[in-house]
């Protein structure tokens, strides 16, 4: 896993990567940033204490702060969300520098990656604004991020790489035979998107990193590709 995790790491800095990342970058930064600024000129516009600008002034500072903190809880599903624009690209490129001797996979069909996504996206959102609801309560809230996104991540990202490669129900049989160890996977993936900024890499790392788990440690391998470091 480790290896796979290391791997995934060098791929997203990689040439062959750039051009998604940039894209996957720049379009959830604008949302983010377009959510935050519209809510707090929705703050702005309904508070009003007419006398009392000083006052104004405080409760709009709250507000974008309060809002900034939200959004940190988003930028996972919103991540998410346009990965599934772009997953099957970096699986490609994954495949094309590491797997060239393995017969490639095939990408999903538009509409079937984007209805994916944004379900998984609306999942995201439920989980992440319920640890949100326990912000305020040490230790719980970090528990409830983790195993939440964990689980989530796991089974999501595992899906779009092994569904590449896999019918829907034999992703989901090879899914429930290696659990535990996709729900690891899920949990490093986690803690990867609890680190601020770097969280904005999340579904690019995800997804490299669960084809190698898929390559690597679940698929089988033909006795003529043993002599290949997998």
């Amino acid at each position: 896993m480790l290896t796979s995790a290391r791997l995934a790491l060098a791929d997203i800095v990689s040439p062959a990567f750039r051009s998604v990342m940039l894209r996957s970058l720049g379009l959830t930064a604008l949302l983010l940033l377009g959510l935050w600024v519209g809510l707090t000129m929705l703050v702005s516009w309904a508070v009003d204490f007419g006398s009392y600008p000083w006052l104004d002034t405080m409760i709009n500072l709250f507000a974008g702060l309060a809002f900034l903190v939200g959004l940190a809880f988003l930028v996972m599903p919103v991540t998410a969300l346009f990965a599934g624009l772009y997953s099957d690209q970096v699986a490609s490129a994954v495949e094309d520098t590491h797997y060239s001797f393995d017969p490639p996979g095939r990408d999903l069909p538009v509409g079937e990656a984007i209805g994916d996504a944004a379900g998984f996206a609306v999942v995201a959102v439920i989980v992440n604004l319920i640890a949100l609801l326990l912000l305020l309560v040490p230790v719980v809230n970090l528990v409830a991020f983790l195993v939440g996104n964990g689980y989530l991540l796991g089974r999501e990202f595992f899906n779009a790489a092994a569904r590449r490669y896999l019918s829907r129900e034999d992703a989901r049989a090879a899914r429930q035979a290696h659990s535990g160890k996709i729900f690891l996977c899920g949990l490093l993936i986690a803690a990867f998107g609890a680190v601020p900024v770097v969280n904005l890499f999340t579904p690019m790392f995800a997804t490299s990193f669960m084809v190698h788990i898929y390559k690597r440690m679940i698929r089988p391998v033909p006795p003529e590709w043993t002599d290949f470091d997998l």
